[in-house]
C-alpha cells in the first residue's frame, strides 16, 4: 500500500478538499458497490442444500467440542445464525443480505456475539461475505455509507464428511482455499476498475484518511476536467 505524505499534498482546490479530513466516511476496507458485485458471488441453491449445510454445521460443532467446554469451534450463536440464514436465502438468486441489526433483533443477541459468530462461520468455511457500500446522495459530507454484507452459505469438505449417508446427492463441496483465491481475484479486478475518488475508500483501512484521500481524488479529477475544457476552448479560439 502506498504511503501518503500530507506535506506533499497539493494546495488550491485539492488542498481545500483535504482540509475536510475530519468528515468521517464510514466505509470499511474492501467494501464494494452494492448492486454491482453480487452477480458473481451469489449462486442459486435449494432447500435441501441449505438444510444440509445447517445439519453439517451442527455435527461439526458437536464433533469439535472438547470435554468440559460449553461450545465447539463454531458456538451456539453461529448455529442460530446459520439456521436463520437458511430461511432467509432466496433459492433462485442466492440473495442473502441481512444486516447485523436484523440478526441481533431476530436472535436477541448482542452485536459482539453476532460478529464473533459470523467470524467463526467464515473461518471454518460455512459462510462467506462481501462488504458493500451505497451512495448517500448527500451534496456535502460523506458521499457513501456502509450497508449490509452480501452473504453466501457453503458446505466445507470436512463438514460434509460428518454427514455420512445423510449427504445423499448433495452438490460437490466447496474447496475453501479455492473460494478464497477466487474472492481475492474478484476484489483485485474490482480495485483495478475504481476511479481515483473511489480507490482510497477501498484500500485504505483508516476511515478518516480514506475520506480525505477520496475528496482529494475528486478535487484532482475536477481540476483535470476544467483544464481539459480550457485547452479545448483555447484551441477552438485559435482555429477561428
Amino acid at each position: 500500500m502506498p504511503t501518503y505524505t500530507p506535506s506533499l499534498l497539493p494546495t488550491g482546490d485539492a488542498g481545500e478538499a483535504f482540509a475536510h479530513s475530519r468528515d468521517r466516511t464510514p466505509v470499511r476496507r474492501h467494501s464494494r458497490f452494492a448492486g454491482r458485485c453480487e452477480a458473481v458471488f451469489w449462486r442459486s441453491t435449494n432447500r435441501q442444500e441449505v438444510r444440509q449445510i445447517v445439519l453439517a454445521a451442527r455435527k461439526y460443532e458437536l464433533a469439535g467440542k472438547r470435554a468440559g467446554e460449553r461450545n465447539g469451534p463454531l458456538g451456539g450463536v453461529a448455529i442460530e445464525i446459520l439456521d436463520l440464514m437458511a430461511n432467509l436465502v432466496h433459492f433462485r438468486s442466492g440473495r442473502l443480505d441481512p444486516s447485523i441489526e436484523y440478526l441481533m433483533g431476530k436472535l436477541k443477541r448482542s452485536r459482539d456475539a453476532i460478529v464473533r459468530a459470523l467470524k467463526a462461520l467464515r473461518t471454518h468455511g460455512f459462510l462467506d461475505w462481501l462488504r458493500r457500500y451505497v451512495p448517500t446522495g448527500n451534496q456535502s459530507g460523506p458521499q457513501v455509507q456502509q450497508t449490509s454484507n452480501a452473504y453466501r452459505m457453503s458446505l466445507p469438505r470436512k463438514a460434509l464428511q460428518l454427514l455420512g449417508r445423510l449427504a445423499g446427492v448433495a452438490p460437490a463441496p466447496d474447496d475453501f482455499s479455492h473460494a478464497q483465491a477466487a474472492r481475492r481475484a474478484a476484489l483485485d479486478a474490482h480495485q483495478a476498475s475504481l476511479t481515483p475518488e473511489e480507490l482510497p475508500l477501498f484500500v485504505v483501512e483508516d476511515d478518516e484518511l480514506a475520506a480525505s484521500l477520496a475528496r482529494l481524488g475528486k478535487a484532482m479529477s475536477l481540476r483535470k476536467e476544467r483544464e481539459s475544457a480550457e485547452r479545448t476552448e483555447s484551441q477552438a479560439k485559435f482555429l477561428v
